[in-house]
């Protein structure tokens, strides 16, 4: 008996021990440990889920979709989770377009409690995969920047990478307002993770629509040219800009070599560069139009004026001469513009000296930039008068020794067609439905120097102009051809030359400008043969769309 009384005993104060160890144990997470804990359960039990905004969608100017977003998911794996990985991957792998070895791999990742498996897929490819149940796999909601135009504009509207931010073009330039604000979604679930309610703790706001100048019909037809230019004359690169010269709206902006904007990875990197804001090239003949435009508005010259223009003129040490060879002539003002005398222009220019030549440089605009609203804009290269060297006024004048992008010459040019108003280029005409004001413009030259500058560019597509091959009969044009050698290590290129043409239509009252750059073309390089007739087909097919007169 006393045998038994011990042992029950001996249970007793052990029983004692062991609800003393639990007593201790309940303090101690009741008290020490309870915000931990609380924290463990809840996080356990309340899921937050980030509901990325929609991208707002970028429209052209009437509202044709350029850029969109739709739903997608990533698909992400805890390879700690997976109970059969190779189940799992071949499960997986046809729905993932990857070969199964791949999956496996990913999902049998040692030392990683997270991979991807792929991003931004397609509603159906996501629901597939969500039928599957697999434990460890998970879908991630995400949106999908969708270009339902494939090549047009693709410079111009950039990309857009991960974590739906704007990487290049418009969709970097506006991503703030393009990107919208995440919704929050807190998801509560039962001990066996059954949720028991949603609640949205943030709702999400889609970005806003930008709506551009760009008429989508018209930047089609402009790729199609400069695709033809491509394939007929494979140069580095080509842009073509066409504008409203009286507003500054930007209807085209294509560049050459094309991008697909859904896989601009397929294209060489130098393609993804929008050329019409970003690439610089020395102008050739297209500039003499501005030392013309100087001279007319200081009253050095005027269209009639004749000037003598020898075989050969010597400035400094450089020697200049025209493309095509003559003996001494006298030409007047408008005839150096129609068949683009180096030496016509030469003279002009120094009639109006270095001060003063330097002065109409900058007054329309070269040597900064156009304050267009589209990124990447380079400034250009222009020397100050006072670092001019003996010979900078035999090259200067004619489109030499200074480098200008395309945007900025269409700018100019557009000062010439409009009546003397120099006015910054725009591509966004309006923000959440909302009309961006126009930017301002300032007047260069006068209405009657930009009329006789116009008039004079008509001769250059007349007959013995240098583009008298791109001239539209029933239509009234005006333009500037140009074609500039190429600077390779520090010496001008006998071999490369960017060939341009900048021209407007109809040419008392322009309502369409249209310039073209084609950046070392193979075979010809002349602007009057390369850039003059691309030109025309844009025009050609412009006019009429537009439903412009002609005349």
């Amino acid at each position: 008996m006393a045998t038994i009384n011990r042992r029950i005993g001996i249970l007793f104060l052990a029983f004692l021990a062991l609800l003393g160890m639990a007593v201790l144990r309940a303090t101690y997470l009741g008290a020490v440990r309870a915000s931990t804990l609380r924290r463990a359960a809840l996080t356990q039990q309340v899921t937050n889920t980030v509901i990325p905004a929609p991208r707002g969608t970028i429209t052209d100017r009437n509202g044709v979709e350029l850029a969109i977003s739709e739903p997608a998911d990533d698909v992400a794996a805890d390879p700690y989770l997976i109970k059969d990985p190779l189940a799992a991957a071949r499960k997986l792998a046809p729905l993932l377009a990857k070969p199964t070895s791949t999956v496996l791999g990913e999902v049998t990742r040692p030392h990683t409690g997270f991979v991807y498996l792929a991003r931004e897929l397609g509603v159906g490819q996501a629901d597939d995969i969500a039928k599957l149940k697999l434990d460890g796999v998970t879908l991630i909601p995400e949106t999908k920047r969708v270009y339902p135009r494939a090549w047009a504009a693709s410079q111009v509207l950039g990309a857009v990478g991960w974590g739906n931010r704007g990487l290049s073009g418009l969709e970097f330039k506006s991503d703030a307002l393009l990107r919208g604000r995440d919704g929050v979604r807190r998801t509560v679930s039962d001990a066996l993770g059954q949720p028991i309610s949603i609640e949205q703790v943030r709702a999400t706001r889609p970005g806003a629509t930008i709506q551009l100048t760009i008429d989508a019909a018209l930047q089609d037809e402009v790729e199609q040219v400069l695709a033809g230019v491509g394939a007929t004359y494979s140069p580095k690169g080509a842009t073509a800009i066409a504008l409203n010269p009286n507003t500054g709206e930007l209807l085209a902006v294509a560049n050459w070599p094309r991008v697909d904007a859904n896989h601009p990875s397929a294209a060489p990197s130098y393609a993804n560069q929008d050329r019409a804001v970003a690439f610089d090239y020395e102008p050739g003949s297209t500039f003499k139009a501005i030392t013309v435009s100087g001279a007319l508005q200081d009253g050095i010259v005027n269209p009639d004026t004749t000037i003598g223009v020898p075989s050969a003129l010597r400035v400094a040490d450089r020697e200049i001469h025209d493309a095509e060879a003559h003996g001494d002539e006298t030409l007047s003002v408008a005839q150096i513009l129609k068949v683009s005398s180096n030496i016509g222009a030469d003279e002009i220019g120094m009639r109006l000296g270095p001060q003063r030549f330097d002065h109409w440089v900058h007054e329309f605009g070269f040597g900064s930039p156009t304050g267009v609203d589209l990124p990447g804009e380079q400034s250009g290269i222009v020397r100050p008068w006072q670092k001019y060297s003996g010979s900078s006024m035999g090259n200067l004048p004619m489109g030499q020794g200074e480098s200008v992008t395309p945007v900025q010459m269409a700018t100019a040019y557009a000062a010439i067609a409009n009546g003397g108003i120099l006015r910054p280029p725009r591509i966004v005409k309006a923000i959440g439905g909302k009309p961006t004001p126009p930017p301002a413009g300032r007047r260069v030259i006068s209405a009657t120097t930009a009329a006789e500058v116009r008039n004079m560019l008509r001769g250059v597509l007349a007959d013995g102009g240098t583009a008298s091959g791109a001239a539209i009969p029933g239509y009234d044009l005006a333009g500037k051809t140009g074609t500039a050698n190429v600077v390779v290590n520090g010496q001008y290129s006998q071999s490369a030359y960017v060939a341009s043409f900048i021209g407007f239509v109809p040419a008392s009252h322009p309502q369409l400008l249209v310039a073209v750059m084609v950046d070392e073309p193979q075979g010809s390089i002349y602007g009057g043969a390369v850039a003059a007739p691309a030109f025309q087909k844009i025009v050609g097919w412009a006019v009429p769309y537009f439903g412009l007169s002609p005349r």
